[in-house]
């Protein structure tokens, strides 16, 4: 199926071609696995990369609820004196379509989040397919939640002002979480951000058709994510939370795509059944914006809307 790039926000798609001239075709376009995570990690910004002086970075490891493995976990805090009560945190799931990235991926933005609102941020690394497919991510991120949870007295953490952050992979596991400790009765979170989540196994709606060939992350390279990550079994809906067809009692949310990302349809069919399901839900469609172009042009226009309203989304459910 052919597909036109006319309408991707210019200044971002300035920065695509020069991501592409780096890596023709995509990270996607590299067959090899271990090869193409290298490559991911290549242009990650580690930690020793980034100014952050200002704030304190420890890393901890989480106990498997099976005592079989630690599941690495990094606390970002800002090292000012203003106050010694809890703080409000927000816990980090980062993206990479169930077989790629860790704790680094997450760097810049959990400094960020860190810096400009006070808060103790703590980013899970979770076990990625195929060595370790479903249901070892989403086991890995519940365990340290709820070890995070058991622990917030030495995080100095305030549990009524928790938040849970995620981007594709990780925004998948936001909701695939959420869903399962609701109906575990462990309701924790204030809020949470599933940022354009990778949510639908079956690949069939008409963005996921049209999306192929942009080159950050397109339907092939989505096949063989969701491939690896089941392992041959069905999607229950812990898996792929679209399919989940109770979505009351979950915590209130806010949500964007981009009008260029294959996770268009699924993201905008899911967040309406959300609101309609009674739970307070602010989603946006980012026009001209490509799965992670934020990330990939952070300096354009566009994507600096897109941080600003995320961002003042965080505020107001810190706030309220």
């Amino acid at each position: 199926m052919s597909f036109s790039k006319v309408g991707i926000d210019a200044e971002s798609n300035a920065a695509l071609e020069g991501f592409l001239l780096q890596f023709p075709g995509g990270l996607n376009a590299i067959s090899d696995l271990n090869e193409r995570r290298a490559a991911l990690n290549s242009v990650t910004k580690k930690l020793d990369e980034i100014e952050h002086s200002d704030i304190e970075v420890r890393d901890f490891q989480a106990p498997a609820s099976d005592g079989s493995h630690g599941i690495p976990i990094r606390l970002y805090r800002a090292k000012k004196e203003s106050s010694i009560s809890a703080k409000p945190c927000l816990i980090y799931i980062h993206g990479g379509g169930m077989i790629m990235g860790n704790l680094e991926t997450g760097n810049l933005n959990c400094l960020n989040f860190a810096r400009r609102f006070d808060i103790a941020v703590l980013s899970i690394e979770y076990r990625k397919a195929p060595e370790f497919p479903y249901p070892a991510a989403i086991e890995d991120c519940i365990d340290a939640i709820s070890w995070i949870v058991s622990n917030a007295e030495f995080f100095n953490i305030d549990l009524t002002n928790l938040g849970i952050y995620g981007s594709s992979a990780g925004g998948g596991l936001v909701l695939g979480a959420v869903l399962k400790m609701r109906d575990q009765g462990s309701n924790v979170f204030k809020y949470m951000l599933p940022i354009y989540p990778m949510i639908d196994s079956s690949n069939t709606s008409n963005s996921s058709l049209e999306v192929a060939n942009i080159g950050v992350w397109d339907r092939s390279a989505n096949i063989d994510a969701w491939n690896w990550y089941l392992d041959g079994n069905q999607a229950d809906e812990y898996a792929a939370p679209a399919q989940a067809k109770n979505l009351a009692g979950l915590p209130q949310c806010y949500s964007d795509v981009g009008s260029f990302d294959l996770f268009l349809d699924e993201n905008s069919s899911f967040f309406k059944r959300l609101s309609s399901a009674g739970v307070s839900t602010e989603f946006h469609v980012f026009h001209g914006a490509f799965h992670g172009s934020e990330n990939l042009a952070p300096e354009s226009e566009l994507s600096k809307k897109i941080w600003e309203s995320r961002l003042g989304a965080i505020a107001r459910f810190i706030e309220k």
